[in-house]
């Protein structure tokens, strides 16, 4: 039995994968808003192409910097913090991930978030107007380089998991180590395993979602000129690609292991494709899915009958039994299943009905904005920098707690550790985006007084 058919997880069962448990890289920068405008129109004719002379006007919502949405941080730092926890196994804290309640995890929140962030920030660039101003290459490069910079981080984690374990396993005497989290080839069979960590197809348990979003980044450029012009068309083209993984079974090939990807990019880029069309939306002050009575009322039923699902045996061995019966008169895997490389539509369905209502409810704005989410909203808006500390700290606690299987303070102590140097982290950084010194406030320039008479002063 693959991993793909295994049923519905029942509460109490471990039937997920936690060495590939998805973890969040949320760029950093995804929030800064549209580059500045220039002045509309060039030398020889407008910015709409026809005509000379000044130039036609660039639409507001395609250049205006609208106020942050709190929630985006926030849902974005506690993805984060939920990774972490699940990239520690054994600690008290795990109950408390969504893992534990929905068919869906922190991956699915993350890639959603992510693509919310990436179409706030990047889509203004491929409003039709500023394509033609700016060129093509000004909205494309961006989003490239970001697309670079993860693949850096994602080797650069790569190589210290690599030495962290084998650290691990030389300095604690504890040589299964090396044989873990993917750590084989690396070791038994390393030019392979040198040739596969950077073309990608080799990649580390707890170090493999950074690689999908890279990869997804580099076709967002396609999905923002086209989302922006049709948005619908554009999410029927994602979910037919989405289907059509399932079905034929496509993936990214991995070497020198066979298989796939575990985080299949043809197949997640369904929910990346979402969030990309939700931000943009968002930046235009609308919504991608528009607020339902109907709509709300089935995404909670839903997610209460997942809860039920996973808390109730009888009903998980029946609907299970439903579902098996499905797949053996022919309906495909990726419906009937729960398998994450190729987002089984049970997944899918939740993580987008979760989706759903949160954004639907106005506590979880006000909540969102709250006192009590500024260190979520902190390690959210340096998303980076938090998922690789978080990474190399999560490696080095499963090595500690490898090291001494019977303590207890460690599975308490060391996660809530590693969360306060995360956001201490977070704090760093945004320190360092700040501004040394002020800019400094123009004097008012000195009035002139003209005078066009004498007056005379009386005696």
């Amino acid at each position: 039995m693959s991993p793909r058919d295994i049923p519905a997880p029942i509460k109490g069962q471990v039937l997920d994968f936690p060495t590939h448990s998805g973890s969040s890289r949320v760029p950093d920068r995804h929030l800064a808003g549209a580059r500045p405008v220039k002045p509309a129109g060039r030398s020889g004719g407008s910015a709409s192409g026809g005509g000379s002379g000044s130039g036609s006007a660039v639409p507001p919502s395609a250049t205006a910097k609208r106020p942050r949405d709190m929630r985006i941080d926030a849902f974005r730092g506690l993805a984060l913090a939920m990774i972490f926890v699940d990239h520690v196994p054994g600690n008290p804290f795990e109950v408390l991930t969504t893992r534990n309640y929905g068919f869906s995890d922190a991956a699915e929140g993350f890639f959603i978030m992510s693509g919310i962030a990436a179409g706030i920030a990047y889509s203004g660039r491929f409003a039709p107007a500023i394509l033609q101003r700016d060129g093509a290459w000004a909205a494309i490069s961006p989003v490239w380089k970001r697309s670079w910079t993860l693949y850096l981080v994602q080797v650069f984690l790569t190589m210290w998991a690599i030495a962290i374990y084998a650290w691990g396993a030389n300095t604690f005497g504890l040589p299964a180590l090396l044989s873990e989290i993917n750590l084989r080839q690396v070791f038994e069979n390393t030019p392979g395993a040198m040739i596969g960590i950077p073309a990608l197809t080799h990649q580390l348990g707890y170090v493999n979602i950074l690689p999908a979003y890279s990869v997804l980044l580099l076709t967002a450029p396609v999905v923002l000129f086209a989302g922006l012009r049709a948005p619908r068309l554009t999410f029927a083209v994602s979910l037919l690609i989405w289907f059509a993984a399932g079905v034929l079974r496509l993936n990214l090939p991995n070497f020198p292991n066979e298989g796939g990807w575990f985080f299949n990019p043809i197949a997640w880029q369904l929910i990346f494709v979402i969030g990309l069309l939700t931000g943009m939306q968002l930046r235009q002050g609308k919504r991608f899915v528009p607020k339902s009575r109907v709509l709300f009322a089935l995404a909670s039923g839903y997610l209460v009958l997942v809860v039920a699902w996973m808390f109730i045996p009888a009903l998980a061995n029946a609907l299970n039994s439903q579902l098996a019966r499905l797949g053996g008169a022919g309906v495909p895997f990726f419906i009937v299943a729960h398998d994450k490389t190729f987002l089984s539509l049970p997944r899918l369905l939740h993580v987008l009905a979760l989706f759903y209502v949160l954004s639907s409810l106005s506590a979880v704005k006000w909540a969102s904005a709250s006192t009590f989410a500024a260190p979520l909203r902190l390690m959210g808006r340096h998303g980076l920098v938090v998922f690789s500390i978080g990474t190399m700290l999560s490696l080095l606690f499963q090595v500690f707690m490898r090291a001494d299987p019977g303590s207890l303070w460690m599975p308490v102590v060391l996660p809530i550790a590693g969360l306060l140097i995360q956001v201490l982290a977070a704090w760093v950084s945004e320190l360092a985006r700040r501004p040394r010194h002020p800019a400094p406030v123009p004097e008012p320039a000195p009035t002139r007084v003209s005078v066009t008479a004498k007056t005379k002063l009386p005696a």
